[in-house]
């Protein structure tokens, strides 16, 4: 099967189903680059990568490459933020604004940290119309979601905090820890763990970065009809939800898109880190085992336990569709969103494909990332990968 399409790095024997399914993504399902790795007990048993890091196929996929893994940035997030529950330096039903005052206008003085992480807060989106491109301002993007009214009553039911989640979670972290999110999780958990997770990073990377390539398909038009009209006529939450994804919007110029040198720079957690599929998976397999991996502890395993247990669950009222979320990780939903067959598993999609996980009851991590977009929820790629691995256990 692998003859059609050059693989490169390694799997174990044990694994080729993996390898296998692999290949037919770019020979059947539309891959340009990717990469994808499992990581069992400490223990990397597949790392593999292959394609091209741009759409007309001039820079090959290498080793060292990497993507913009979106949304798994939320788990990167939520990461830094259980770091400090750990530390004993937050609570989670402490109001968010014991740590940062300004957070308090506007009737969120209850709101606890715990609610910011389990996308109950209902600060989905700000809805004055801010400028082009400013989702690359920190100080703006938090001091207008510090005096946003809540789209609904926290704690009455749970959104997706699609681009704010971050701002969020990580003016937390700053105004307690001093660092940046991006600061504080590459020196707390990238580098000590020896991955490429980036939130923010320098021209010195770039020649390593693959492009991301626009969908080519047809995405359900009923999916979020909100986004299709004119906010104008929208009103409550259906404007909150518009505004999630409609403001601030990018620069006309395109000079804010995700293949700039001003977005690869900025620090927005929820949707603009970087990473690899080997450090994708080295993170998450570190979780499935306890929290600690060659001796480097990301988080106790009792944060863990707490983290992957069930906090607001049902019916997205941003995705109207269900979801499921314990502090900060999407959690495993049999016959709807499974990360594997799997009770337990917990970990997080990014835009597309895109998916990072950790199995506690087989201590694995999982992850897969690609350049090329597609379906925005269940998309066929993942699920040949992840599929294979659990054929091969």
């Amino acid at each position: 099967m692998t003859g059609s399409v050059e693989i490169s790095g390694h799997c174990d024997e044990r694994f080729n189903n993996v390898r296998d399914a692999f290949a037919r993504n770019f020979i059947e399902r539309g891959d340009v680059g990717a990469a994808c790795s499992v990581v069992i007990d400490g223990l990397t048993v597949v790392d593999l990568w292959s394609g091209w890091l741009d759409e007309a196929r001039t820079r090959p996929w290498e080793s060292d490459s990497i993507v913009g893994i979106y949304s798994i940035g939320k788990a990167l997030t939520a990461i830094t933020v259980l770091r400090l529950l750990d530390e004993q330096l937050i609570t989670l039903e402490e109001p968010v604004s014991t740590y940062w005052p300004e957070f308090g206008q506007s009737g969120k003085s209850g709101i606890p940290v715990r609610e910011l992480l389990t996308h109950e807060a209902g600060l989905i989106s700000v809805r004055k119309p801010l400028p082009p491109g400013s989702f690359l301002d920190w100080e703006l993007m938090t001091s207008e979601l510090a005096a946003q009214t809540p789209w609904w009553t926290p704690g009455s039911g749970h959104g997706y905090h699609s681009n704010t989640y971050g701002f969020l979670g990580g003016e937390v972290v700053r105004r307690v820890d001093g660092r940046s999110v991006g600061t504080f999780f590459r020196e707390e958990i990238a580098e000590p763990l020896g991955v490429d997770l980036l939130i923010g990073f320098g021209a010195e990377y770039d020649y390593r970065v693959a492009d991301a390539i626009p969908y080519r398909g047809q995405e359900d038009p009923n999916r979020r009809p909100w986004l299709t009209q004119d906010p104008k006529t929208l009103e409550g939450l259906e404007l909150g939800r518009y505004m999630a994804y409609r403001n601030p919007p990018q620069k006309k110029d395109g000079s804010t898109n995700a293949n700039t040198r001003a977005w690869r720079a900025a620090e927005y957690p929820s949707t603009n880190p970087h990473g690899n599929a080997r450090g994708v998976a080295r993170l998450f397999g570190a979780l499935a085992r306890g929290g600690d991996i060659d001796g480097v502890r990301v988080l106790s395993e009792q944060t863990i336990e707490r983290a992957n247990t069930i906090e607001a669950d049902g019916e997205d009222l941003v995705l109207g569709r269900p979801t499921r979320f314990g502090l900060g990780f999407q959690l495993t939903i049999p016959d709807v969103r499974p990360l594997g067959p799997n009770p337990r598993t917990f970990g997080h999609y990014g835009a597309s494909a895109l998916v990072g996980f950790a199995d506690p009851d087989e201590r694995l991590g999982f992850a897969y990332v690609c350049n090329q977009a597609g379906r925005s929820w269940r998309d066929p790629r993942n699920i040949a990968l992840i599929d294979a691995v659990y054929d091969s256990l």
